[in-house]
């Protein structure tokens, strides 16, 4: 028994990476879960990989650049098993450009993804949410949320976007008994620089060299449910060289700025 059995667990970006992973951490705990992403076919395979587990799964298929959707999307996430416990916004998209050659299309996109569309699903669950007098706003952001490196400009704002708006959202609704955490990864050994845009839109089509070396995603899923679970309001999971950088950034921000202009990062 854990502290998230008989929950319910909404989980995007549930069709790879982080959020594959959790899904299969998850999956081993007696909770129902709704599972998120753009594939249809690959949520159907993380699910049927998922099927020996606890866990009831159902599948909803979303795209957060399209906000016309969102609000019925919510309505039916809620429709599957009734009021969302626990929404983990795990969906994102990656950046690997200089500024100058990184066009506003693409700054645009990275912030419509992975700003505009999380907070949309937090806003239009938050109603429920009030009137339960109950519910956890899980956010997968990154340690670029606190500190940036080169290259990964627009990625970094979008996290940065999301810090402030959930800080707001855990003082406003703290007497509505609503957690709110932020969950800050370093480098976790996935496909997201694969995936990650290029200055023109298009994808990178490799893996960084320190994303290669990072943690795994199954170590990762694990601490991320450990987080939950302890309501962290914060929760940084990362190597040593990641952690350092957080918090030079917060307590000698002029040491930071020197340590960033030397990194050699792809």
């Amino acid at each position: 028994m854990t502290k998230v059995s008989g929950k319910v667990i909404w989980l995007t970006g549930a069709s790879s990476g982080i959020g594959e992973a959790l899904a299969h951490r998850l999956s081993e705990i007696n909770l129902k879960l709704i599972i998120s992403a753009r594939r249809k076919d690959e949520l159907e395979r993380v699910k049927s990989e998922c099927s020996s587990g606890l866990a009831d799964i159902k599948i909803l298929p979303l795209d957060l650049e399209d906000h016309t959707q969102l609000r019925s999307k919510v309505e039916e996430a809620t429709s599957l098993f009734g009021p969302i416990d626990i929404l983990i916004n795990n969906a994102g998209l990656s950046q690997r450009d200089l500024i100058i050659n990184t066009t506003s299309e693409v700054d645009r996109k990275l912030m419509e993804v992975n700003y505009f569309g999380t907070i949309a699903l937090s806003k239009f669950l938050l109603p429920q949410m009030i009137e339960r007098k109950s519910g956890h706003h899980v956010i997968v952001t990154s340690a670029v949320g606190i500190v940036n490196t080169p290259f990964r400009s627009a990625y970094g704002a979008s996290k940065h976007a999301l810090h402030g708006f959930y800080d707001v959202l855990r003082a406003e609704h703290h007497k509505d008994n609503i957690k709110v955490s932020l969950i800050l990864p370093g480098y976790i050994k996935t496909n997201i620089s694969y995936n990650a845009l290029m200055g023109d839109g298009n994808p990178q089509n490799k893996m960084d060299t320190a994303q290669n070396k990072g943690m795994s995603a199954d170590k990762c899923a694990r601490l991320i449910v450990k987080a939950i679970e302890s309501n962290k309001q914060e929760a940084y999971i990362a190597g040593a060289k990641e952690k350092l950088g957080i918090y030079l950034k917060r307590f000698w921000p002029k040491a930071a700025s020197i340590a960033i202009r030397k990194l050699s990062v792809t």
